[in-house]
């Protein structure tokens, strides 16, 4: 079974030499003593020429595993609630990624609210646009790709405690990588103020109060349900901090700061 790019020649080159080039930019090189341990990174996953500069600098900030875990939110509205494609592989510009079908099988064996699902997967671009910065910064990459759409807090929690507990059994370095734009489509201004709320969240460590801030306070954070699981399953595989990276807009890019898209890159150690 194998997914083919949805969003290459879109969000990010999709031939092999201009993606390499391309990431290449936004990549800034670190020593190896320079990258933290981290149970999970939250990264955005719009077009690389606005979030492909925040999205570079906090995966190099983190040790990459081999075994990577991406989620993403469910723009399509296609397949399971909580969608996982569980065998196979990706062909993306720069080579063919497998999916990790141990930690797959684990995962569907801890939690009833993961289903086996691949069609969510096949038009869905958050996930794919994190995959060449992964494949760029770790050659021997898996990935296990998860499908999120809105759900209640108290199944997105329960998913978090799932996906530790395949996690611990599994018993290799997993890193979490939820992916999410932050507010879109608000002034600067206000962009800039309701997403310090979500992210003062993610920095407490607080799951549950970064879905109810986002809630409340209708930020248009797209990937708050892969990040609040993302948050729920690092609490238990013991994170004790949280930092940002880095926060920018696309008016950075286009100039235009009265209709912006926040972009932040979170790492939770």
């Amino acid at each position: 079974m194998h997914r083919f790019p949805a969003v290459a020649n879109q969000f990010y080159p999709g031939e092999a030499k201009a993606l390499q080039a391309a990431l290449a930019r936004l990549v800034p090189p670190r020593a190896a003593a320079e990258k933290q341990k981290a149970l999970a990174v939250i990264s955005p996953h719009a077009g690389y020429v606005y979030s492909g500069g925040v999205a570079g600098e906090t995966l190099a900030a983190v040790q990459i595993p081999p075994d990577v875990l991406i989620m993403g939110p469910n723009h399509q509205g296609y397949g399971a609630q909580v969608a996982l494609m569980h065998q196979g592989s990706w062909d993306m510009p720069m080579g063919e990624v497998p999916i990790n079908t141990t930690l797959a099988g684990l995962l569907l064996a801890n939690s009833a609210i993961i289903k086996a699902d691949t069609l969510a997967h096949q038009f869905e671009h958050s996930l794919e646009v994190q995959v060449p910065f992964l494949q760029y910064l770790q050659a021997d990459l898996t990935i296990t790709p998860i499908v999120v759409s809105h759900l209640p807090l108290s199944t997105l929690l329960n998913l978090g405690r799932d996906i530790a507990r395949a996690i611990i059994a599994y018993n290799h370095p997993v890193l979490l990588v939820a992916s999410s734009d932050m507010t879109h489509y608000e002034s600067r201004e206000e962009a800039s103020r309701k997403d310090a709320m979500a992210m003062e969240r993610i920095i407490q460590l607080d799951p549950e109060g970064l879905y109810n801030t986002v809630t409340r306070n209708r930020i248009t954070m797209c990937g708050v349900m892969p990040a609040t699981v993302a948050l729920a399953a690092a609490l238990e595989l013991g994170a004790s901090k949280a930092e940002l990276i880095r926060y920018t807009d696309s008016g950075a890019t286009s100039g235009d700061t009265n209709q912006v898209v926040g972009y932040a890159g979170m790492v939770i150690s």
